[in-house]
């Protein structure tokens, strides 16, 4: 009997590996794609060089390095990131498409009545990226040195200061039209296409003060072009420690962070996200991009694909109260 089990296992294994070798070559048996099997498309809803882009690329080199494939920046600026989120929302679920998601994505939820997605179920959350403080400019040689200055003249003036921010719908615009709200001011809200024409409106005296993300500006306040007034968060920011918080310089109640992570699209296999998640948690982990980063005011954190989830829900809902009660009417 014995005799018989083992010559039947060894005509049984003869046959497994003839088949195995009359297979195609290199082909396995059970075919699994690889990943990535070519090039990765990072989508950023922003033009270049504000804070979002300049993330995406340190984070996007050291993946690349990780993924041994190329992942390509790709700016696709518009309102309330729609039209990146939309490529991204109807792109083949395989990870080689993904979004730099933000608070904007959030935000937007709120502020149209109606988005082509629905932005808690068309995307597969990978990792968050880091958080960061959006900040209220002065021109360097302009007529605000303080915030209460500021508040004083727009007090006295109504509707005649000038507040310049990026796009309708970015965090930068809704904190500057909260900013209105809450310190009960009427004043002129002026969006640009992106952080370099904010700045250029700032500096020609196109605007009085610009609400724009701490971070590129540093340089700028380093170099006396502009000058910081406030921060927007509860807490003064390590990159300009001598500026105030909003709520220090006189707004009681305002309090606006902000933040980016990476998303691809819903039904994306769960180990190819786990793959991209280990990719984007090395590269938020790296000293370069730790160093390049904290120079630019942001605080870098990965987290879970399910923190993600959480995070998004929980600030869709927060977004949604601060625009009810701003009472800005969704588009």
């Amino acid at each position: 009997m014995d005799h018989a089990h083992s010559f039947l296992r060894r005509r049984t294994l003869c046959a497994f590996g003839a088949a195995a070798l009359s297979a195609p070559f290199g082909a396995p048996l059970h075919a699994q794609p690889r990943f990535p099997e070519r090039p990765i498309s990072l989508l950023v809803p922003f033009g270049p060089g504000g804070i979002a882009d300049l993330t995406a690329r340190a984070v996007a080199e050291v993946m690349a390095t990780s993924l041994k494939q190329p992942v390509v920046v790709e700016n696709r600026p518009s309102a309330g990131s729609i039209v990146a989120s939309q490529a991204v929302a109807t792109a083949r679920p395989d990870g080689h498409t993904l979004l730099l998601m933000s608070n904007g994505n959030a935000v937007s939820v709120g502020l149209f009545r109606k988005l082509p997605y629905d932005t808690l179920k068309a995307f597969a959350p990978v990792s968050t990226l880091g958080y960061f403080d959006i900040g209220i400019f002065a021109a360097g040689s302009g007529r605000f040195g303080t915030l209460r200055e500021a508040l004083a003249y727009a007090k006295a003036n109504p509707g005649k200061l000038n507040v310049g921010t990026v796009a309708v719908g970015s965090t930068q615009h809704l904190a500057a039209k909260l900013f209105e709200t809450v310190a009960g001011l009427d004043v002129l809200v002026v969006p640009y296409k992106g952080s370099p024409a904010v700045l250029a409106a700032l500096r020609g005296g196109e605007i009085d003060i610009a609400f724009e993300v701490v971070g590129p500006m540093v340089g700028q306040v380093s170099a006396g072009v502009v000058k910081a007034l406030a921060v927007s968060s509860d807490r003064r920011n390590p990159a300009l420690p001598e500026v105030p918080t909003v709520q220090q310089a006189g707004v009681a109640g305002y309090n606006v962070a902000s933040w980016n992570a990476i998303a691809a699209p819903a039904g994306t296999p769960p180990e190819v996200v786990a793959q991209l998640n280990r990719a984007v948690r090395e590269a938020v982990a790296a000293p370069a991009v730790q160093e390049k980063m904290a120079r630019l005011g942001m605080r870098l954190q990965s987290s879970t694909p399910a923190e993600l989830q959480g995070l998004l829900g929980s600030e869709i809902q927060r977004w949604g109260e601060v625009i009810r009660a701003a009472k800005i009417e969704p588009e």
